[in-house]
């Protein structure tokens, strides 16, 4: 199975520009899987609710989830990413699913980073799995990554991938997602953003690329530069990410001893 990601520097408020550059870099893709950043057509750094009014859109109707489903069909592949998404008065930091089908599902993130506490509501989807045929997969994103319920939760449902749309700004995170790799026997896939956002009188947001792929041993099979646009793609073998096993005495999820984990 082919899995990769889109690491580029989205222009704040212009979708159907970055929506362009996304479909053209993927035009030639070779690739079953593929993961872009958080909110990768709106931009991230919002300085009113009224900028995420015009920018949310509702999925599966919106201009982003359709675009994407058109380069999924045309490509045959299957994309997660990122964008705000609008249902009803509430806001959303989402997550689309989509394959050569159409839209398969939608995340909603769970724990929100920063001002995004301002401007969305905390996601109410709960961490689902999807079967995509060749793997199982799981969202979460960005910040989500910091509670390792998270991740946990996404492997005791059977996930084999972990897909991360992210737009980081802390340095911690790809470092942490080997261990979360690790201890939950999955593969993950990081796609970050490069470059900046300065808006409204705001603090400058600098974004740290590195986005990644990282197999269950925890061994980073790519990781992106911090500064440049990368397209990657690997070859895995979901079933890897199966046998929970970890010596012929232990295994990952069965000696779990959750009666003795309530605070």
């Amino acid at each position: 199975m082919k899995v990769g990601y889109y690491q580029f520097n989205p222009i704040f408020g212009d979708v159907a520009r970055n929506l362009d550059t996304v479909a053209a870099r993927l035009s030639s893709a070779r690739c079953d899987l593929i993961v872009l950043p958080e909110l990768f057509a709106s931009g991230y750094q919002f300085v009113s609710k009224d900028e995420v009014a015009a920018l949310a859109e509702p999925v599966p109707d919106g201009p982003t989830t359709k675009r994407l489903c058109e380069v999924a069909r045309e490509r045959s592949m299957y994309i997660v990413a990122g964008l705000p998404e609008r249902d009803g008065s509430r806001y959303y930091n989402s997550a689309v699913v989509v394959g050569p089908k159409g839209v398969i599902g939608c995340y909603r993130k769970t724990h929100l980073f920063f001002e995004e506490t301002q401007f969305f509501t905390p996601g109410d989807s709960g961490f689902q799995v999807w079967d995509i045929g060749a793997a199982k997969i799981g969202v979460m994103v960005c910040f989500d990554w910091f509670y390792p319920e998270s991740s946990r939760t996404l492997a005791l449902k059977g996930a084999d991938i972990v897909c991360h749309p992210s737009n980081l700004v802390l340095p911690h995170c790809p470092d942490s997602m080997v261990t979360r790799c690790l201890e939950n026997h999955v593969f993950s896939i990081t796609a970050n953003r490069i470059g900046s956002e300065k808006r409204g009188g705001k603090k400058k947001l600098t974004f740290i690329g590195t986005s990644e792929i990282v197999n269950p041993r925890g061994k980073i099979l790519h990781r992106a530069p911090e500064n440049r646009e990368k397209l990657a793609i690997v070859d895995i073998d979901p079933k890897e990410a199966r046998d929970k096993s970890l010596n012929p005495y232990n295994d990952l999820l069965r000696d779990r001893r959750t009666a003795l984990y309530q605070a």
